[in-house]
């Protein structure tokens, strides 16, 4: 197979796919970032079209779609297939995924979630949406790069989810990073509290679990915690940063959210509610 891009994701998505012994072609602009992975055993192209004509199964990670266009040429591709793993919006997933068809291509849009160090680990998740008849002959390939998990035909899925779940993940490590400066006042290192947060967040999974059936039925029943009795929770919490001198912009933002679903209505209803926020049905104040 081929890889364009060498950059250190790149780099470590052909590195991945020698490890498992593979055939491999890469190109990169400035060759000599192919030295270590051709040292390994990889064959380095001359040109872009000499790199793709090498392979029916092409991975680009390159800096932006416009590059990938550029260096994809214009020339038809009947008979390849391309994954574009090469991070952008839905919407210009949808428009490559028109680009290459144009030309004869199979095309797969994807999302590494990971840094470049995970790549190929089993535990870690690379999102691909496209034709299903393209995943499925390549799935084992794609193996190579992480478990691979298909999300369906629309082209666009992988990369909303991608953003969808860097969100979660912000949100997450910034409350992390929250409690740790908050349990560091009283001088409790982040390497004592992190076992304990890592144990909260199997039960938070199971919250999760709980509140997506309410969030696709639209009913948000209380019986767990109402957004009321959250409101009064957040207020210890900002009460104890507050006095720690920690930063508490983040629970601020969080109480004035359900506060504002609160009003709408929602305060006997569960967290879950504040969706309606999100989703924008209810108006800011």
């Amino acid at each position: 197979m081929t890889v364009l891009g060498l950059g250190s994701m790149g780099s470590a998505l052909a590195g991945a796919l020698l490890d498992r012994g593979h055939a491999v072609t890469v190109w990169n602009r400035t060759a000599e970032k192919a030295a270590p992975l051709v040292e390994r055993g990889a064959r380095l192209a001359a040109t872009p079209a000499e790199a793709i004509a090498a392979s029916p199964l092409v991975v680009a990670c390159v800096l932006d779609y416009a590059v990938l266009r550029a260096v994809t040429g214009s020339d038809p591709l009947s008979g390849k297939d391309f994954v574009n793993l090469t991070s952008g919006s839905p919407e210009q997933a949808e428009e490559a995924a028109g680009w290459f068809g144009a030309r004869g291509a199979g095309y797969l849009d994807g999302a590494i979630m990971t840094t470049p160090e995970g790549v190929g680990s089993a535990e870690v998740m690379v999102l691909y949406s496209g034709p299903r008849p393209v995943f499925d002959a390549h799935e084992p390939v794609l193996a190579a790069l992480g478990d691979p998990v298909y999300l369906g035909a629309d082209p666009g899925r992988a990369s909303l989810y991608d953003a969808a779940l860097l969100g979660l993940m912000w949100s997450a490590m910034a409350g992390w990073l929250h409690g740790t400066a908050l349990v560091g006042a009283e001088k409790t290192t982040a390497a004592e509290f992190t076992p304990v947060a890592i144990r909260w967040l199997g039960t938070v999974n199971r919250f999760l679990t709980r509140y997506a059936s309410q969030v696709d039925e639209g009913r948000y029943p209380g019986d767990d915690a109402t957004v009321d009795v959250q409101v009064a929770a957040i207020g210890h919490l900002i009460h104890a940063a507050g006095a720690r001198g920690v930063d508490n912009a983040l629970p601020e933002l969080l109480k004035s959210m359900m506060e504002r679903a609160s009003e709408a209505g929602h305060g006997a209803d569960s967290f879950a509610s504040l969706v309606e926020l999100f989703a924008g049905r209810v108006a800011a104040r």
